[in-house]
């Protein structure tokens, strides 16, 4: 059967900033009812090619077909005329509004005196209904929603003006595994009525559960357009990274080996019942030189709770924390730094980089906080900061004036990390460090990672990603339901199902019989686990999707 015509073709596109070529002559093609990933890393041109199609950048040379017919976009209105919308990986709706007029926004209903607001809501519960969300109430304040309804609002909004494309940029990185089904469902819908959606993602499960077509960039080029079934898991990262996977594979082997050198020293900081009231239970903890412990949980298990407690963001009303043998208190940050704990957090657009200031004046803000305002970091050593931490993470472009803004998310994680670095700690705590960025990103990341403990800091590393947790992780510490459920010594038989096994197992009813907890291979049987009451929660999905 013949192919149908593309809904969207781009040929030859072309798009040039100062001292970077963006896109050269990258070609693109989008189906009608399909669902096709557009796969690359960070700085690959994927953003910006998606910013091409939306009329947010113009091209320098090439051209835009859709639906055969040649145009030129000179802004989002165009784009949106044109029958595509997007959905963008941070939720671009008005928080304080209401449901309904956040799916209409720019589109409300007008009557002789103005927005008549009573069919404005009658078509936003049309709107909402297409995705089986017409039970929501839109005269409710949108804040009152998960993120996961949100994200499914703002694809309402898109499809409010009848988009024949919906491009969806990282729309997952916030949801757990429950709603990305929920959203994958709606997808689904969507391409079996005909609509074009372009899916942009880090989870290569997703993008093999989901994608019917494959485009890979690569340095702003066009590498290839394939059929998933035509391209396997290890084919696509070799086409996204250009080289072989022997890194990616290589990555924490030595970590598991056995007895770490850290394991032979007394521990850098022992928590003992530390806990708040509403975030996270009492919890034991040490944590020692040179060793990587991993953080794993379930989203809402309490893993950035403790971590905050750990570092001085929010302050424990139980238990004692020592650090090097002495107890301190950690009221602040500032108490956090001044006894060399960084954190880096999770959320890297709100708390952690800032989008106005340079990579350099982002690489050197936590050493200019922790010296105070008053006392400037010299000249020479804010450039040797600068130049080792761009070196060492492999900033891209180095460029050390650019806005971090315009730098890809993989980037900015880099700096937010050389950030932290620069402060020379003797633990640093990496709050979803990987979330959201490109596979060859990740795995200097990684590696970056695995360097520093072998240096002798002390690495807590938390990530959604169980795999990854396991990969890197000399200690895991599994919580669920803001408590500690046990901790696990790794090894060459621990896997990322057994951390699942032990969730789902862990505070079973006792009146309906489940299977114990799986046994732990010798050798690597947990530290301490604690039994709770807790009720079990109906179904515990594994949330190890690789993030490319």
């Amino acid at each position: 059967m013949a192919e149908p015509a593309p809904v969207v073709e781009m040929r030859g596109i072309s798009i040039e900033f100062p001292g970077v070529k963006a896109l050269d002559e990258v070609g693109f093609r989008l189906f009608p009812g399909e669902v096709h990933a557009l796969m690359g890393e960070n700085g690959a041109g994927k953003s910006t090619l998606i910013k091409a199609l939306t009329g947010v950048y113009p091209i320098d040379s090439g051209t835009i077909l859709v639906e055969g017919e040649q145009r030129r976009f000179h802004g989002t209105a165009d784009a949106q005329s044109a029958g595509i919308s997007t959905v963008y990986q941070e939720v671009n709706l008005v928080t304080n509004l209401t449901i309904g007029e956040n799916v209409m926004l720019g589109h409300e209903v007008r009557g002789p005196f103005g927005v008549n607001w009573r069919a404005t809501h009658r078509a936003a519960t049309e709107a909402l209904a297409r995705l089986h969300l017409d039970h929501l109430d839109t005269h409710r304040p949108l804040s009152t929603l998960s993120i996961a309804v949100q994200q499914l609002v703002a694809i309402s909004r898109a499809m409010a003006i009848d988009a024949k494309v919906l491009i969806l940029d990282e729309p997952t990185s916030s949801l757990d595994a429950a709603e990305v089904d929920r959203l994958f469902t709606v997808m689904r819908q969507l391409r079996d009525e005909g609509v074009a959606i372009l899916f942009v993602s880090h989870f290569l499960d997703q993008v093999f559960e989901i994608s019917d077509r494959l485009t890979v960039l690569r340095n702003g080029q066009f590498i290839c357009e394939r059929r998933k079934e035509e391209l396997s898991r290890q084919e696509l990262i070799a086409q996204m990274i250009g080289k072989d996977l022997e890194t990616l594979s290589s990555l924490g082997g030595n970590r598991r080996a056995g007895e770490t050198e850290g394991e032979r020293e007394e521990p850098l900081l022992t928590a003992v019942g530390v806990g708040r009231r509403g975030a996270i239970e009492p919890t034991d903890l040490e944590i020692r030189p040179g060793e990587i412990v991993g953080f794993a949980g379930l989203l809402g298990s309490g893993r950035t709770e403790l971590a905050r407690l750990l570092y001085g963001a929010d302050k424990a009303d139980s238990g004692t924390i020592t650090l090097r043998g002495r107890k301190t208190t950690l009221k602040n940050p500032a108490d956090g730094l001044k006894r060399r704990i960084a954190f880096s957090t999770e959320n890297r657009r709100d708390e952690g980089v800032v989008g106005d200031l340079t990579v350099r004046e982002n690489l050197i803000l936590a050493v200019q906080a922790g010296r105070g305002w008053a006392r400037p970091v010299p000249k020479r050593e804010r450039d040797e900061i600068v130049s080792t931490r761009m070196s060492e993470l492999n900033v891209r472009p180095a460029d050390p004036d650019r806005l971090i803004k315009n730098l890809s998310g993989g980037n900015q994680q880099k700096v937010l990390l050389g950030r932290w670095l620069a402060t020379d700690p003797d633990l640093l705590i990496l709050d979803e460090p990987t979330r959201g960025i490109d596979v060859g990103a990740k795995a200097e990341i990684q590696e970056a990672v695995a360097e520093l403990a072998a240096q002798g800091v002390a690495v807590v590393f938390i990530s959604s990603e169980l795999e990854e947790v396991v990969r890197l992780s000399d200690r895991i510490v599994v919580l669920k339901d803001h408590r500690k459920i046990g901790e696990i010594v790794n090894g060459p038989e621990v896997t990322a199902q057994m951390i699942v096994d032990l969730i789902a197992a862990h505070g079973a009813d006792t009146h309906h019989p489940s299977p114990p907890p799986p046994a732990q291979p010798a050798g690597n049987q947990p530290l301490s686990a604690r039994s709770t009451s807790a009720p079990a929660d109906p179904a515990v999905s594994e949330t190890t999707e690789e993030q490319s």
